[in-house]
């Protein structure tokens, strides 16, 4: 067809505009009013300068392009086209308000350490193209913004509404979505760009929650943990994670130096593995571990830097039995578990398969600490049953939950007509007719509004770079999503689903 041939056409600016978006850090920082740089009255921008910078690029951008676009008071947006029917002289003869809704979001999570490239340098080598946001989710919003553009360069216009919505905050507590729907009514069906191939016709329960506890005195003399700082977001595989020791004397340090030599000889080799190292810090010992960082729904694509920590910890005695006590609990009870046996909640179902636990963050001193638990547990279960399951553990340790964040599990049939079609463009497009609808432990704008489900871009049997160090999105899939995505919004909004 030839807006597929169009989406060629367009690949070189495509490409370009994905680097111009890369290059925004758009990770979300505390609410800000600030001046216009070309003055006039000030801006407020409640996911801070970053995000509101990527989301007015993609206004601008869009506007240029002679889309229709809103700005919901700068908590998000659309961009749209179509809804309408012209007859052969280009005459309007009817209308529609039914709304296709692409849902994406431009907000990112941070880009943690030790990255090959620039994390917002947008570099291309090897076919791919390298930043922060590639695969989740700028690299999916240009998709199907470019997939909308070839649409209507070649002239074809939608019989029904076709709104690209702009999430910025999808990351973190989804503040943005809501607001924007409470000012915009929500899409008659759609699908997000933020997942992967075929499709998703199921998504596990999300709950984050903080494990707490007050910390008893410390008295006497002895070996004391003064801090444990690690990780930077609940869902994200904490990838750094840093301790601060302080003995009586500094030739006290001198045993637990050559534990660190030994246990980095015996669990820290190769590239898969973490990286544990000390150092002096006036009278203080400071030891740090460099994890390998991953989506926090796929805990086991990265290695936990806390949980390489609290294990090498387990063969310290400190002063505050607390402490000590705490650091038994994780490891009997967490330790590098990722589906939540050891802590209670090891809970499955046939549809989704097992429950998923990811540790994303700990703040401990010697007054208390605060340990961040994401869970993923399976669609016919609910979060009550799942704190339910983990209390006997939280109790045994004297230990508190601090509730979250909580997003239900979705579950739509397999022969929904609207799976239907979008599994028969994906079967087209690549040829695979083995592939299923999947679930998965993910959480997506799926949840922000009825019959959305979550669409690509990631293909069966690529590597989880969401969230990872030197993340990044293959040009050719990148294209081929592109053309997945065109032919959906043909096709959806040309029918009844």
């Amino acid at each position: 067809m030839e807006y597929l041939e169009q989406i060629e056409n367009n690949r070189a600016e495509m490409l370009q505009t994905l680097k111009e978006l890369i290059a925004i850090k758009s990770v979300q920082e505390p609410e800000v009013t600030a001046a216009p740089d070309e003055g006039g009255a000030p801006i407020f921008m409640p996911f801070g300068k970053g995000v509101h910078g990527a989301f007015s690029y993609m206004l601008k951008k869009a506007g240029e392009e002679g889309f229709d676009v809103q700005n919901i008071d700068n908590y998000g947006g659309h961009i749209e086209f179509g809804g309408y029917t012209c007859n052969d002289e280009g005459e309007i003869i009817a209308t529609s308000e039914e709304v296709m809704g692409i849902l994406g979001h431009l907000d990112v999570v941070p880009e943690g350490g030790d990255w090959d490239y620039d994390p917002y340098g947008g570099t291309i080598a090897d076919g791919k193209i390298f930043g922060r946001g590639t695969a989740d989710d700028k690299g999916p919003v240009i998709a199907a913004f470019y997939a909308m553009k070839a649409l209507k360069d070649v002239g074809i216009v939608p019989e029904k509404k076709v709104r690209l919505i702009l999430g910025l905050d999808e990351e973190t507590n989804w503040k943005g979505m809501e607001y924007y729907f409470s000012k915009c009514r929500e899409p008659d069906f759609g699908f997000t760009p933020d997942s992967e191939f075929p499709a998703i016709h199921g998504e596990k329960g999300i709950i984050v929650f903080d494990i707490a506890k007050k910390m008893a005195k410390t008295v006497g003399k002895g070996l004391e943990l003064r801090t444990f700082k690690g990780g930077a977001a609940a869902n994200m595989v904490a990838d750094h994670a840093r301790v601060v020791l302080r003995a009586e004397k500094v030739e006290d340090y001198e045993p637990i130096k050559k534990l660190i030599s030994t246990y980095r000889s015996d669990k820290c080799l190769g590239e898969r593995s973490a990286k544990i190292n000390c150092k002096g810090v006036g009278k203080s010992l400071e030891i740090t571990v460099q994890g390998i960082s991953s989506h926090g729904a796929r805990p086991d694509s990265g290695i936990n830097a806390i949980s390489t920590m609290m294990e090498f910890l387990g063969q310290l005695v400190f002063i505050n039995e607390d402490i000590n006590d705490f650091i038994e609990f994780y490891n009997k009870h967490i330790g590098f578990e990722f589906n939540g046996k050891s802590l209670g909640c090891g809970l499955s179902d046939e549809p989704s398969g097992e429950l998923t636990l990811n540790v994303g963050m700990i703040d401990l001193d010697s007054r208390a600490v605060r340990l961040t638990i994401n869970v993923r547990y399976p669609v016919t279960f609910n979060d009550t049953i799942v704190y339910e399951a983990i209390m006997p553990v939280m109790n045994k340790y004297n230990l508190g939950i601090i509730k979250g964040k909580h997003q239900e599990p979705i579950y739509i049939p397999s022969d929904d007509p609207m799976i239907v079609t979008l599994m028969d463009i994906y079967k087209e497009h690549t040829g695979d007719a083995d592939s299923k609808p999947l679930v998965i432990g993910g959480g997506t704008y799926a949840r922000a509004a009825k019959n959305v489900i979550a669409f690509g871009p990631s293909f069966p049997g690529e590597r989880e770079v969401a969230h990872q160090k030197n993340e990044y999105i293959d040009i050719e899939n990148l294209m081929t999503a592109t053309k997945i995505y065109a032919d959906a919004i043909f096709r959806l909004t040309k029918c009844e689903v």
